[in-house]
Parts: C-alpha cells; sequence; structure tokens
C-alpha cells in the first residue's frame, strides 16, 4: 500500500471510509473535503485508531483558488502522494430540462474537471518515481442512461480504462471503482430520507464492501471495479436491454 493517500470528498461516506480502509494499511492520509470540522473529527478517529500522520485540507473543489491548493499538495516534491482517490461529488435531479443549468455545470466540473486535474498533477509526479495509483469513484450509472450524472460516470469510466492502459507499463495504474446504490449519506444530501429512495433491498450494498473490493481491483491494477456479483450481472444485462427499459433502470433512486 501507499505511504501517503489524498482521498477527495473524505468527510463522509464512501470517501471517509476509503481514508479508513487506507489507514488501517498504516498509511498517511491527507483528507479533502468542504467541511473543516467534519474533516477533523474524521482525522481525530484515524489518528487514535491507526497511528497515522493525518493532514486535513479543507477545500471547495468548485473554488478555483481552492482546487489549485489540492493542486499544489499533490505536486509537491518533497512530500509525495503515492495514491490519489478521486470521490467527491454529489447529485441532481434527473430532470435536466428542469434543473437550474448553474448547478448542472458545477455539476459537470466536480466530477470531470476536478478530477481530470487532479489526475494530471499527480501523474505528472507519479510517472517519473515509477509508481502510483490514481482511484477514481465512478458508478454503475456510467453504464446506463440516467442523466448527466450517469454522463459524468461514463467519461470518468473511459477516462480510467484509457489512462491505465496508456501508463500502468509505467508503473502507474487507474481504477474506475463503479458501484451501485450504496448506504452513504449521498441520497440524503439530495433530499431523499432513507427509506424512502425507491431502491429495493437487495439492490443496496454496504460501504465497507465497496471500498475493500475497490481498492483490492485497484491493488491488482484493474481499469474498471463494478463491486458485488449482482452489479456485475445488471451492468451486463444493461448492455443487451432496450434503451427505454435501460432509462428506466436508470431512473430508480432518483427524482
Amino acid at each position: 500500500m501507499p505511504k501517503t493517500a489524498l482521498i477527495t470528498g473524505a468527510s463522509s461516506g464512501l470517501g471517509a471510509e476509503f481514508a479508513r480502509q487506507i489507514a488501517m494499511t498504516g498509511a498517511d492520509l491527507v483528507l479533502v473535503a468542504r467541511d473543516k470540522d467534519a474533516l477533523e473529527e474524521v482525522a481525530d478517529r484515524l489518528r487514535t485508531k491507526y497511528g497515522v500522520g493525518v493532514e486535513v485540507l479543507p477545500a471547495d473543489l468548485l473554488k478555483r483558488r481552492h482546487l489549485a491548493k489540492v493542486v499544489a499538495r499533490i505536486s509537491d516534491p518533497g512530500r509525495p502522494i503515492e495514491l490519489l482517490v478521486n470521490n467527491a461529488g454529489f447529485g441532481l435531479p434527473l430532470d435536466f430540462a428542469a434543473n437550474d443549468i448553474d448547478d448542472e455545470v458545477k455539476h459537470l466540473a466536480l466530477h470531470i474537471e476536478v478530477p481530470m486535474r487532479l489526475s494530471h498533477a499527480a501523474l505528472a509526479h507519479m510517472l517519473p518515481r515509477g509508481r502510483g495509483r490514481i482511484v477514481n469513484v465512478a458508478s454503475v450509472a456510467g453504464f446506463i442512461p440516467r442523466g448527466t450524472y450517469g454522463a459524468c460516470k461514463g467519461w470518468l469510466i473511459s477516462f480510467s480504462r484509457w489512462s491505465n492502459a496508456r501508463y500502468a507499463a509505467q508503473g502507474v495504474t487507474t481504477t474506475a471503482v463503479c458501484p451501485g446504490f450504496t448506504h452513504t449519506n449521498f441520497h440524503e444530501r439530495m433530499g431523499l430520507a432513507p427509506g424512502k429512495e425507491g431502491v429495493p433491498p437487495w439492490m443496496w450494498l454496504d460501504a465497507r464492501n465497496v471500498v475493500a473490493e475497490g481498492l483490492r481491483d485497484a491493488a491488482r491494477g484493474k481499469p474498471v471495479s463494478v463491486p458485488s456479483l449482482r452489479y456485475r450481472a445488471l451492468v451486463a444485462l444493461s448492455r443487451l436491454a432496450p434503451a427505454s427499459l435501460a432509462m428506466r433502470m436508470g431512473e430508480r433512486g432518483r427524482r
């Protein structure tokens, strides 16, 4: 495992779980999110339980100055980052025509531009060292029609596949981790109360299992990780389904 990992969206949900499981290996962490207090709580727990070094880097990645701080931290040659986890994100209602276009542009920036810039910064320093890993938290939504969220995640999956094929031989792998519905606070932040997401119980995954499988696949150098057999089967079926049926499948769990 790496000596130091940087994780975006690390204050809760999958980001906090990535931080916990990476800390278990003894790696030091740089935690990035907007909420400094929440980051400090996560950092204190990890320092106490695992005895690792945890740096807190509060940043709103949609603000250029804040994003530049994170790029600068990744680019610091004296404190190398061996693992980058691009996890920050948020969701919007699926009705693109009814959404505020400025919200859609922010959504696009956070899910595509931000990981692209951070990956570019990481590659610039990982490649000369001949080692490093990039994990992009995508979604099974990237394989099916699911509004602009699915479109953004589809870009991330495609980029990860290409980057892994291009740079793995030089020691730097890129993996898109593509979970399905996972028990975190993601849907709550969209205004969907627990149990009211419109998702049957069998479709829910546990964050611990998602992260554990994603990290295992990243360690193996896989370009795409779809945690759980059930979602691998659903992704395979979605490729054969008519577009109208795939769209209905994709609209579960979102207004």
